[in-house]
């Protein structure tokens, strides 16, 4: 018989082990979303509650369900019930019978049921032990540690990391089954594996395949290959190797297209069907190049022969409470990395493997993954157990996502190489041992057998592994935090020419609408307690203020505060990001933190928990814009002396740069002008300029020592057939102390417009509605005196209201 498959998402109960409390649940689904949805707990998230809410993982739930065989089924030769994500410590029986215990989150664990099953009335009960009493035995036994932000023994338990609290998450370690259960009727034969590797020469793709059955031995199968409209291009038996003559190949987004081919495995027997592996595929060619250069070592990405730029952001897991995650959630998330001109996102190591609606989305919409295995920032014992429980939910892992066109590479784990090397975390010897033997045996090993053809990446940052300098900058990955854990200013990024910048980050706080989600309106003063409450890294708040009092006024209104910290969060990742893409050919990567939050908090996201753009956002698709026009200034900020010293006398120079990150050469007219700040025109120079294809051009340095930085800037701007590519503005002096006029911002609408009108240079304009839902072609902008026309993509117009940072310290 072909295999069936029946989801098991109807009619479960949920109760607190040895209570009488059952009550209706969903699943997929969580302890926590159970309770909130049943009316049985307040919002986790509103105010402090997230702390108070804690004790509840304290106890043992259970999930029962009654459910009847579907028709075919008895009569089936096997049976199984597969459960493709369980949080996290589970026992399952059926009727009464004990089926096997699971203690990892991202395996998928399958048990056979046939002769245990009946035609009616099955009992499945899934109980959930407590993490919390797991992790502080594990850790009395065996005290390894980990981040200071998660709790003690977080390491001992496969279940994502950040559940346990990180400087960007709250204590929500939730529980559940929070992937389908699934009731399988199948053949006494299965597909076991299917892997296919791609070879390209010109003009041809081969698809070679190795097909096994469960046992592990080669069956008799038929393969079909189906064109991205669907037509059939190829159908055989128990062929090895299928050519597509003239393949239309994959690229990542701003390159090329997408294009997905479906193919299909079928196992048979005796010539019939009995269990069928359908995929869709992207045919190309992914890895990383490393070669030896004058700076060091390359590392960039190349896809199908084209070393591509990284641009992206570091993705978390988009819920502490699993049960609120969703495909259309993550497909918006996603085209607004698209939106924002990302070609990849990197997914960071303490959360959970993504769901395999995110990998479809990336293949559809071009963009790379850097995928992490699961773990994070601490030390791990590599116990028989262990080892059994991890290898497993490799090989699972591996197979479930090896097929997608957007898996750029495996990373073993996030900063653990250079905290090793540093004894961060490590206690014992056999620590350093154990983290060798993982991330530079093990994990290798498997690689070279189930996805050979990717590339694997030891640690982030990492030069290659062996404690070889991991930090270095001029081979492999780099994490820089100097800009706010290290409190330099926002020029130190120039003075770095790293190969691939994988973290980098600036906090801002969240939109107002957004905190008026956790928060009373006493509570909205950041150094409230419930703000505090949001914001998990440390005296965080006050760095804000800190960068604030650098740069702008001081906010009269909690409101204007906001705004200010988000604009300060767009310019520092700005400033980075240009300086990278100016250095092209050196530096092959800018992927910033962090692209999501889990909860509504004070983070470095550019998107927030309820999926409203920042300031950065914003600032991302300009500054990863496939052309890219970009000044490298010298004024104030970039003199390393005091204000009040003898010897300050910063320059006032400035130099354009044109980015190309497409395939072709881009021809434009780039013009730059000298403005008083009412716009008026001092001094305009255009040239047409042209540049090669991926890569980036310097133009002639401007000196303009006439200039005077408090009341006079500099806008710039690259013009093609008509079009503004890219364009923005610069100030020689600090921010808070140019003389801006009043811009008297007004916007009115005809159909899906805006028009914008200013009286003056407007620095960051930001245009809302009344519950700031709506969602523009461009937003935090800056523009001369005049007009600028935006295109409302979502959300009404009520309330429409706009600022600037005129408005900064001058609003009561």
């Amino acid at each position: 018989m072909m295999r069936k498959e029946q989801m098991l998402n109807m009619g479960w109960q949920l109760h607190t082990a040895g209570q009488p409390d059952w009550q209706p649940a969903r699943v997929p689904g969580t302890v926590y979303t159970t309770l909130y949805e049943n009316g049985l707990i307040p919002d986790p998230y509103w105010r402090d509650n997230a702390e108070k809410l804690l004790p509840l993982m304290e106890q043992d739930y259970e999930y029962r369900l009654e459910f009847d065989l579907p028709a075919g089924y008895e009569t089936a030769p096997r049976l199984l019930l597969r459960f493709e994500g369980v949080d996290t410590l589970g026992e399952i029986t059926l009727n009464g019978r004990l089926l096997g215990r699971t203690d990892n989150m991202h395996r998928t664990w399958e048990f056979e049921i046939t002769g245990s099953a009946l035609p009616r009335g099955n009992q499945l009960l899934v109980k959930l032990a407590s993490p919390l009493k797991y992790i502080r035995e594990a850790f009395a036994q065996s005290p390894v540690r980990g981040a200071e932000d998660a709790m003690d023994g977080f390491v001992h338990l496969r279940k994502a990391h950040c559940m346990f609290g990180w400087d960007w998450g709250a204590h929500l370690p939730d529980a559940g089954l929070f992937r389908p259960v699934v009731l399988v009727a199948a053949d006494v034969q299965r597909l076991g594996d299917v892997l296919v590797r791609q070879r390209h020469s010109e003009n041809l793709a081969e698809l070679d395949l190795t097909v096994k059955n469960e046992q592990g031995a080669v069956p008799e199968y038929r393969a079909f290959l189906y064109s991205p409209e669907g037509e059939c291009l190829f159908q055989g038996e128990n062929c090895p190797t299928i050519p597509v003559p003239n393949p239309r190949l994959w690229w990542p987004n701003g390159l090329g297209e997408q294009p997905l081919y479906r193919l299909r495995v079928e196992l048979l027997d005796g010539g019939c069907p009995v269990d069928a592996w359908e995929k869709r595929i992207g045919l190309r060619t992914l890895t990383v190049s490393r070669k030896k250069d004058q700076y060091g070592e390359s590392f960039a990405h190349q896809v199908n022969g084209v070393e591509v730029f990284a641009m992206g952001a570091d993705y978390i897991p988009e819920d502490h409470l699993l049960g609120r995650t969703s495909a259309e959630r993550t497909r918006r998330l996603l085209e607004d990395c698209k939106a924002a001109n990302f070609n990849l996102v990197r997914i960071w190591g303490g959360g959970y493997y993504p769901e395999d609606w995110f990998f479809d989305c990336c293949d559809e919409l071009g963009l790379m993954v850097w995928q992490d295995f699961m773990f994070a920032c601490g030390m791990y014992q590599l116990t028989d157990s262990f080892e059994a429980t991890i290898r497993a939910e490799f090989a699972d892992n591996i197979r479930r996502l090896r097929h997608h066109a957007s898996l750029a590479l495996w990373c073993g784990n996030n900063e653990m190489e250079m905290f090793t090397k540093d004894r961060q975390w490590v206690d014992e010897d056999w620590q350093v041992r154990d983290y060798l033997i993982l991330f530079e045996r093990i994990l290798p090993q498997m690689l070279r057998e189930l996805d050979p053809d990717r590339f694997y990446w030891p640690a982030s940052p990492s030069s290659g592994g062996s404690f070889d300098d991991p930090s270095s900058p001029d081979r492999g990955d780099v994490h820089y935090w100097d800009v706010w854990h290290g409190n330099k200013p926002f020029s130190e990024y120039r003075k770095f020419f790293f190969r691939y910048v994988s973290e980098f980050g600036f906090q801002s706080f969240p939109c107002k609408a957004t905190v008026d989600t956790f928060t009373l309106p006493e509570d909205r003063n950041v150094f409230s307690y419930v703000m505090e409450r949001h914001q998990r890294n440390g005296a965080a708040n006050g760095k804000i203020l800190n960068y604030l009092q650098q740069t702008y006024l001081y906010p009269n209104r909690f409101e204007t505060l906001l705004y200010a910290s988000q604009m300060l969060q767009a310019d520092a990742i700005r400033y980075g990001v240009e300086h990278f893409r100016r250095n092209r050919g050196r530096c092959m990567g800018a992927v910033y933190w962090q692209l999501n939050d889990c909860w509504p908090v004070a983070s470095w996201s550019s998107i927030d928990y309820t999926g409203r753009w920042k300031a950065l956002h914003y600032a991302a698709k300009r500054f990863f814009a496939p052309v890219l026009l970009s000044c490298e200034e010298e004024g104030w900020l970039t003199d390393p002396n005091p204000m009040n010293w003898q010897h300050f006398a910063p320059r006032k120079t400035f130099r354009l740069n044109l980015s190309n990150e497409t395939r072709c050469s881009q021809t434009v007219m780039v013009r730059w002008t000298l403005r008083e700040a009412d716009g008026s025109v001092l001094r305009r120079e255009e040239q047409q300029v042209t540049v090669q294809p991926l890569s980036a051009l310097w133009l002639d340095r401007v000196e303009l020592p006439e200039l005077e930085e408090h009341h006079q800037y500099i806008s710039y701007e690259a013009e093609q057939d008509g079009r503004i590519l890219s364009e923005g503005t610069v100030i020689l002096s600090l921010p808070k102390y140019f003389q801006y006029r009043q811009p008297n911002l007004r916007c009115t609408q005809e159909g899906e417009w805006l028009t914008v009108h200013a009286d003056a240079y407007a620095r960051g304009v930001e245009i809302q509605n009344e519950d700031e839902t709506l969602l523009l072609n461009d937003n935090y902008f800056d523009m001369n005196a005049g007009t600028k026309r935006i295109r409302i993509l979502s959300g009404h117009t009520r309330g429409l209201h706009c600022h600037s940072v005129y408005n900064i310290g001058r609003e009561e």
